[in-house]
């Protein structure tokens, strides 16, 4: 049996700005209209689908795994929209980013409190 991840909801205070945001950070396509939705597409048809809900929105971790042409590029727009970052989920190292397995990775908000973060290399699949 093949199992794939095809998409979840992303839910916004407002679908556009989020949706656009996430799009132009990690410097994909602008999303598209979609039903109700504002979905930006990755790899292999994978999306995100940004839908506006009330407040409180409930936030959510979304990790991207990225090469490192591509991480050079989101951390230069991260840094260029003046977007606070960290090396770690905790919050605890502002301003930096992290190593981990060999490769970089950073962390940043959405409007909406959504922790992001790009990575170019897998959990656990650095040197031991």
């Amino acid at each position: 049996m093949t199992v794939a991840f095809n998409h979840t909801i992303v839910y916004a205070t407002d679908k556009r700005r989020s949706a656009e945001f996430l799009a132009t950070v990690l410097g994909l396509p602008k999303p598209q209209v979609m039903w109700s939705f504002m979905t930006v597409t990755f790899e292999h048809g994978v999306a995100l689908d940004f839908a506006t809900a009330e407040p409180p929105i409930s936030p959510q971790h979304y990790a991207f795994l990225v090469s490192e042409e591509d991480f050079d590029g989101i951390f230069a727009r991260i840094q260029a929209r003046g977007i606070p970052y960290w090396a770690d989920p905790g919050r605890s190292r502002p301003q930096q980013i992290n190593y981990n397995d060999g490769g970089r990775g950073v962390y940043f908000a959405d409007p909406d409190g959504h922790f992001l973060e790009a990575i170019t290399r897998p959990y656990g699949s650095g040197p031991a």
